[in-house]
């Protein structure tokens, strides 16, 4: 099927960050598929954000369901010009309580291995997942770009600064994980940089989430804003880079 609209996938959203991005996107004129892991979910998010959006079964940690919705993208849409990839979880149950609960709760010392495979699985070996997949459809388009959601909780440079306040938090669960998926973003970068498409990770900042049970201080608007500057970006678009949307570069 031909299709004239630009195509962004993002996933996970139909909440939170996820949301926004796809919201913002489609103000854009972006033809803009809602990855959601329960199609209900992102069916009642497609149609809270308006006729150019559209829901897209994905569980970024199924293969079979990633195979589908690449497959069901190819038919329905005939391109991706964009992939953001938004999908993240900080435990597989209840969040303790307070980051710093969650902290001290995922420490190497005491963090469960299961738990820890299970949140990567969905940070990290998810992402490359669905990049494996949704990538034949983004070399058809010239300029094709790829966003992924990290956190400036995963820099090792920022996380090894003795006068940083948080420094404790750094955890082997969500904090090196987002690690992990900026060495991906990397990679990436490096292997498409030839032909042209561009890979970047950005930093929301401690935004107002489920996930950080609404401890963080900017919404979700400013948590969605540099992964919307990038996607928006032409063929001047950076790659291989690390940015937040007021603080600019972040070190590795």
């Amino acid at each position: 099927m031909s299709h004239d609209t630009q195509v962004a996938l993002v996933t996970g959203a139909n909440q939170g960050i996820g949301l926004q991005i796809a919201k913002d996107l489609a103000g854009h004129g972006f033809t803009v598929l809602v990855g959601a892991r329960h199609f209900a979910r992102g069916e009642a998010a497609a149609e809270a954000i308006g006729p150019s959006a559209h829901p897209v079964q994905l569980d970024v940690t199924d293969p079979a369901s990633i195979a589908a919705a690449a497959a069901h993208v190819d038919r329905a849409f005939g391109r991706l010009d964009v992939l953001i990839q938004n999908a993240a979880i900080m435990t597989t149950g209840t969040h303790p309580g307070s980051v710093v609960d969650y902290a001290r709760a995922t420490r190497a010392s005491v963090v469960s291995l299961d738990e820890m495979r299970a949140v990567w699985d969905t940070n990290v070996f998810g992402v490359l997942a669905v990049y494996q997949a949704m990538l034949p459809l983004l070399r058809r388009t010239p300029g094709a770009r790829i966003v992924n959601v990290s956190s400036g909780s995963g820099s090792l440079t920022v996380s090894s600064d003795p006068s940083l306040p948080y420094r404790s938090h750094f955890s082997p669960l969500y904090a090196a994980s987002k690690t992990a998926l900026n060495a991906l973003t990397l990679a990436m970068a490096i292997e498409l940089e030839a032909e042209g498409i561009k890979v970047n990770a950005v930093s929301p900042g401690f935004t107002r989430t489920a996930m950080n049970a609404y401890e963080g201080t900017d919404t979700v608007e400013e948590g969605a804003a540099e992964a919307v500057r990038l996607a928006l970006l032409g063929s001047e678009a950076p790659t291989g880079g690390f940015t937040h949307a007021t603080f600019g570069t972040i070190p590795w």
